[in-house]
């Protein structure tokens, strides 16, 4: 199949969940897909493209020229803004005296929590509320969607990482992000407009926690990137699909159901040499609609949570079959070992 340009954007997409939109696709997950003749999708078509908002740029600063006629005044840290309440829970109210920009993106603990520190790159589930320091107004809460948000920190704008990523399970903090580190070319559907530095309260309410796999199958490690490697493959390959969780997403995670597109980062060896196959973290993350992808990833990716990793072990009857596949120089008859980083999940268009 071709290697479509695709843009990301996640779930909260629909109702505006503005910081949790990524910063853009390369391709299309053309690489899962079986060669046209055997697609199992009814339609065998490649990978359909998904619409996206505006994504951060690297040349745009807090001082750097946007719509609003009142020029900003920039701060160098969070005293200009308050935050009531501070704990974690209640949706918070922010005041300052707008508009405000930032030299750089800042955070602040409000109520540090007491459990685990969140790990680079991994999934959590949060409360937040964003405010456009332009102007005051809350443009996104998940407060009044009555419900915590899950996703993954390899998914979310730079400034949404900083403020999370080795803070503690259970605390609440105050971030303000330049727009280079959120939406540097603006967001018109959310009322971001370029330049706009963005305020987020966010609660930290989980994080993945690792799962013991079975006995017999490889074992997975991370490189200093998070990018995995596996053990090379001992014994006979199975016969029989199977499917390990590693890691479990927060309780809150959307669970992936057979209509949906996803959103990952992957890795594939051949079970009979150890050898690396498909490398996903060389390209950076890739859509695809399940349905059009093989059956081992048909079958052992629904019902898993958006935001977990997943080992999948495909016989070749669910993978590329005697024919192999040339394209990808996957061989005949091939086993496939992938680990599968789900990044997220929403109903395919």
């Amino acid at each position: 199949m071709s290697r479509t340009k695709l843009i990301h954007t996640t779930v909260l997409t629909r109702r505006a969940g503005i910081a949790l939109l990524a910063v853009g696709l390369s391709t299309s997950l053309a690489a899962c897909g079986k060669d046209d003749a055997a697609t199992p999708a009814a339609s065998g078509s490649g990978t359909p493209a998904v619409s996206a908002p505006a994504t951060p740029g690297a040349s745009a600063s807090a001082s750097a020229a946007a719509t609003p006629s009142v020029k900003p005044t920039v701060v160098k840290d969070l005293s200009a803004l308050s935050v009531t309440p501070t704990t974690v829970g209640k949706e918070p109210k922010v005041t300052g005296k707008w508009p405000l920009a930032i030299e750089k993106t800042t955070v602040k603990v409000l109520t540090p929590g007491s459990g685990a520190a969140v790990a680079k790159g991994t999934t959590v589930s949060v409360n937040y509320q964003g405010v456009n320091a332009r102007d005051g107004k809350v443009f996104d809460s998940s407060w009044k969607n009555k419900k915590p948000v899950t996703f993954s920190l390899k998914s979310v704008v730079p400034g949404f990482t900083k403020a999370i990523e080795g803070q503690k399970v259970g605390s609440r903090v105050l971030v303000m992000m330049t727009s280079q580190d959120g939406y540097a070319d603006g967001q018109p559907s959310a009322g971001i407009q370029k330049g706009d530095n963005l305020v987020f309260t966010i609660d930290i309410l989980g994080q993945t926690e690792k799962v013991a796999p079975k006995a017999g199958l490889p074992t997975v490690t991370d490189d200093a990137k998070g990018a995995p490697s596996i053990s090379k493959p001992a014994g006979k390959a199975p016969t029989k699909l199977t499917v390990q969780p590693l890691t479990k997403a927060p309780g809150t995670a959307q669970k992936i159901t057979a209509k949906d597109m996803v959103q990952v980062q992957y890795r594939a060896w051949n079970w009979a040499d150890g050898k690396l196959l498909q490398d996903d973290y060389a390209t950076g993350p890739e859509v695809g609609t399940l349905s059009e992808l093989i059956p081992a990833w048909q079958k052992g990716l629904v019902g898993q949570s958006a935001g977990s990793r997943v080992m999948i072990v495909a016989p070749p009857s669910d993978a590329y079959g005697a024919q192999g596949n040339k394209a990808q120089k996957i061989p005949a008859n091939a086993t496939i070992v992938y680990v599968i980083d789900v990044l997220a999940a929403q109903p395919a268009q």
